[in-house]
């Protein structure tokens, strides 16, 4: 892609920041999906996935009528749909941008933040917003499947190498049904460079996949600059051409960076979007 193309580029990230602290709905980023995909043979409204990038939000804040501060955290879920990503600096400058900001309750804060971060994203968002005084939990799950990382296995490769990805030799008519993960997912940030890292949850029906095969794939993003999103979107992708299931979900737990953490999920529709349970490194 022709970096000058690219408003990845001109965004807040890897720049010296000016943090503001008075209501600022400006700041947030908005970066075309449809750059990217098209680099994926994903043409225009064809997208061949449905899916949320599942946002949590860690450090929230605002002011109350009489000034007192209130901490919260927040899930937000922005559809796969939508238009725009939002570049994740943006948000939480955008955040930020809440600390002295005054709000009669939170009925308003979650108001606000759904008409903005809509805007953006050009497609309905949904917020939820948690004071801390009411002692939210959080979850932190394994998931119930098999786990990848303990295969013995050599690892050359890392940039993604699709041509990794096979199906088992099998009768034709072999099919089969199973949920994999694995820890060792890692990307880089598509602008600065720095590592982001994911647990990742691949669930399929179809002619069984190569277990090794999948996890050597994995690996090799390691040293692959591209966001969150587009990282999983690559791997559906890859994987629906490679070994061609049925039914395929992907599913990435990031973890948390500046107080947020980014956890994309792709289906092709037969598997619903899960729950937000953490990844024990979140």
């Amino acid at each position: 892609m022709n970096p000058t193309l690219d408003p990845s580029t001109l965004s807040p990230l890897g720049k010296p920041t000016e943090y503001r602290s008075d209501y600022a709905p400006e700041l947030l980023y908005p970066i075309p999906r449809q750059l990217k995909r098209a680099e994926l043979g994903i043409a225009a409204g064809t997208q061949p996935f449905v899916g949320a990038d599942i946002w949590n939000a860690y450090e929230l804040s605002w002011l109350n009528p009489r000034g007192k501060p209130v901490v919260a955290v927040g899930s937000f879920r922005i559809p796969a749909d939508s238009p725009n990503l939002i570049e994740s600096k943006s948000f939480k400058l955008y955040l930020n941008s809440f600390n002295q900001t005054v709000f009669a309750d939170l009925a308003a804060v979650v108001t606000t933040l759904q008409r903005d971060l809509s805007a953006a994203a050009g497609a309905p968002v949904t917020a939820k917003i948690e004071d801390l005084r009411g002692r939210p939990q959080n979850v932190i799950e394994y998931p119930q499947g098999i786990a990848l990382d303990e295969l013995d296995i050599d690892c050359t490769d890392y940039q993604p190498m699709p041509e990794l990805l096979s199906t088992v030799d099998a009768p034709e008519t072999a099919k089969t049904e199973e949920t994999l993960y694995s820890h060792l997912l890692k990307s880089n940030c598509l602008v600065t460079g720095q590592p982001d890292w994911a647990m990742v949850i691949i669930r399929y029906r179809g002619r069984p996949i190569d277990h090794a095969g999948l996890l050597r794939y994995l690996v090799s993003f390691r040293n692959h600059n591209e966001f969150h999103e587009q990282c999983v979107e690559r791997i559906f992708c890859d994987l629906s051409r490679r070994c061609a299931p049925e039914a395929l979900s992907v599913y990435a737990r990031y973890t948390r960076r500046g107080g947020l953490d980014i956890n994309p999920f792709r289906s092709s529709g037969e598997f619903a979007l899960p729950g937000n349970a953490r990844e024990i490194r979140q």
